[in-house]
C-alpha cells in the first residue's frame, strides 16, 4: 500500500487532477447511483479549505507587512508602481471581459439565501462595517474584509517588533501554507467528488459551463501579456515591446507554466535578469518581492471568477461597484498565496463584497480548483514573466530618462 501512495504522489499534481476529473465524469455517467458516496469526497474537500483559508489569509498578509524593511536603498519604488498599476489593469480587464461574456456556474441549493447590494454606496458602507469587525468574530465568520485590515494593522505595528516575534509569525505562515499544501495534495479526490456531483445532477452541460470559464480565464490572461504589458513597456522605453516580451515570456514563462509556482521560478528569473544585464543590488530584491505581490494572473482569476457568481446569482453591478471589484481583486491578488491555487482561496474576499455567502463562494472556488488544471499555469506563467519585464521596464525607462536629460543638456550647451 506504501508503494501504491509513493507512487500516486510522484504523479504531477495536474496529472492527478486530470486523473480525478475524468473519474469522476465517467462514474457520474456510468454507475451514478452505486458511486453517489464520493460526492463526500468534495464536501470534505471544500470544507477543508473554507476551514483554513481565513487564518492563512491573516498570517500570510501580516507576515508580509512585518517583515517590510524601511529605508532600503533600491531602484524599488518604480517597480513596486509598475507591479501594481499592471496588477490593477489585468483585474480591469477581466472585470470588462466578464461584462461582455458573462459566464454561470453550477452551483448549489445555498444560492437562495444570497442577499444582493443596492448599489455602490451599500458596498462601501458594508465594507467599512466590516473593516471595523471583531477581529476574533472576523476569522470566525471569514469576514475577509475584516481579517484583511486586521491584519495589516498587526503587520505595521510588528513592523519594530524583535527579529524572534516576526520570525514566529513568519514561521506560523510556512505551516499554514503547508497544510494548504497538504490538503491541496487530495485535490484529486475532491475534484472527483464535485464533478461527480454536478454531472449526477445537472447533466454534462455543467462541463461546457467549465469550457467557456477556462477560455474566458486564458483569453484575459492572454489579452494582458501580449497588449496590456506591451503598452505600458512601449510607454516606458518608447520603442517596440515585443522583443522583450517575448524573451520574458519564453524564458520564464514557459518554466513557469509547468512548475505552477512564482517562488520556485525565482531561479530562473535571477537568471534572465542577469542575461539581460540587470542591477544586480535591484532584481535581487524585486524578482522575489514580484513572486508575492505582482499577481495580475490571480486578480484576473478572482474577478472573473466572482463575477461568474454574481452572474449566476442574478446579481446587478453598476461601474461603481465593477471598479471597486478591480481595485480590490488587485489588492488581494498582492496577498495570494505561494501554493498552486493559492489566488483561489482569495476568491471569497471579492464575493464578499456582493453579499455572497462564504459557503457559495467556497463551491465557486471548488469550480476554480476544477478549471486549475489550465489556469493555474497560465496563471503563474504570466506572473512570474511578468517580474522580469517589469523589472527590466524599470531600469531601461531609468536609462531613457537619463540618456533624454542629457541630451536636453547638451542641446541647451550648443544653444
Amino acid at each position: 500500500m506504501s508503494r501504491l501512495f509513493e507512487r500516486w504522489n510522484k504523479i504531477s499534481l495536474v496529472k492527478r487532477i486530470l486523473i480525478g476529473l475524468i473519474i469522476g465524469v465517467i462514474l457520474a455517467l456510468t454507475i451514478p447511483e452505486l458511486a453517489s458516496p464520493i460526492v463526500i469526497f468534495g464536501s470534505l474537500f471544500v470544507g477543508a479549505l473554507k476551514a483554513i483559508a481565513p487564518i492563512l489569509v491573516f498570517f500570510l498578509v501580516t507576515t508580509a507587512i512585518s517583515q517590510h524593511k524601511s529605508g532600503q536603498k533600491t531602484n524599488m519604488k518604480s517597480i513596486i508602481i509598475l507591479y501594481l498599476i499592471g496588477t490593477f489593469f489585468a483585474g480591469l480587464t477581466a472585470v470588462v471581459a466578464s461584462f461582455i461574456f458573462p459566464i454561470n456556474l453550477t452551483l448549489g441549493a445555498e444560492i437562495s439565501d444570497v442577499t444582493p447590494p443596492g448599489g455602490v454606496v451599500e458596498v462601501l458602507k458594508s465594507l467599512l462595517m466590516n473593516v471595523v469587525d471583531n477581529p476574533v468574530n472576523a476569522l470566525f465568520n471569514a469576514n475577509y474584509i475584516g481579517i484583511l485590515s486586521w491584519s495589516i494593522l498587526l503587520g505595521l505595528a510588528l513592523r519594530n517588533a524583535a527579529e524572534s516575534t516576526k520570525a514566529v509569525i513568519s514561521n506560523i505562515a510556512d505551516a499554514l501554507s503547508q497544510i494548504v499544501r497538504w490538503i491541496i495534495n487530495f485535490a484529486p479526490f475532491g475534484i472527483m467528488g464535485l464533478v461527480f456531483d454536478s454531472i449526477a445532477t445537472q447533466g454534462l452541460d455543467t462541463l461546457f459551463g467549465y469550457g467557456q470559464l477556462i477560455v474566458l480565464l486564458v483569453g484575459c490572461m492572454g489579452f494582458v501579456a501580449i497588449v496590456i504589458n506591451p503598452i505600458i513597456v512601449y510607454l516606458g522605453i518608447r520603442k517596440n515591446p515585443y522583443p522583450l516580451v517575448f524573451k520574458c515570456l519564453k524564458n520564464s514563462g514557459i518554466t513557469a507554466f509547468f512548475t505552477r509556482s512564482s517562488a520556485a521560478n525565482i531561479p530562473v528569473n535571477m537568471k534572465l535578469c542577469q542575461e539581460l544585464n540587470l542591477d544586480k543590488d535591484t532584481y535581487s530584491v524585486s524578482i522575489p518581492l514580484g513572486a508575492t505581490i505582482n499577481m495580475g494572473g490571480a486578480a484576473i482569476t478572482i474577478s472573473i471568477l466572482t463575477l461568474a457568481a454574481v452572474h449566476t446569482l442574478g446579481i446587478k453591478v453598476d461601474i461603481g461597484m465593477a471598479l471597486l471589484l478591480s481595485l480590490l481583486s488587485a489588492v488581494s491578488a498582492c496577498g495570494a498565496s505561494g501554493v498552486a491555487g493559492g489566488s483561489l482561496l482569495l476568491v471569497p474576499l471579492a464575493c464578499s463584497l456582493f453579499g455572497i455567502p462564504n459557503d457559495v463562494a467556497m463551491q465557486v472556488v471548488g469550480v476554480g480548483f476544477i478549471v486549475g488544471v489550465i489556469q493555474d499555469s497560465c496563471e503563474t506563467a504570466l506572473n512570474s514573466s511578468t517580474d522580469v519585464l517589469f523589472t527590466a521596464l524599470a531600469e531601461l525607462s531609468k536609462k531613457r530618462r537619463v540618456e533624454v536629460k542629457n541630451l536636453a543638456l547638451e542641446r541647451s550647451k550648443h544653444n
